[in-house]
């Protein structure tokens, strides 16, 4: 069975059934393995714009020029 066969069915369900649905599939997926490159309780460095003080200094020459879409 598709997708294209299945969603008409979907959308007339009510929003209860909606969710209860998600759920079921959440679950569906939790057990699959390799369904995502995480592993559980392991840690992952993520780029943020902490202590990034050159992203600083541009958003700040950004944010002094005029804006020349509000004239």
């Amino acid at each position: 069975m598709t997708l294209a066969e299945v969603l008409p069915a979907i959308r007339q369900l009510s929003a209860t059934e909606k969710l209860k649905l998600i759920r079921i599939l959440a679950e569906d997926l939790d057990v699959v393995e390799d369904i995502s490159p995480l592993e559980p309780f392991k840690t992952y460095d993520l780029p943020t714009p902490y202590d990034s003080f050159a992203a600083g200094a541009v958003l700040m020459e950004a944010l002094k020029q005029p804006d020349v879409s509000q004239q």
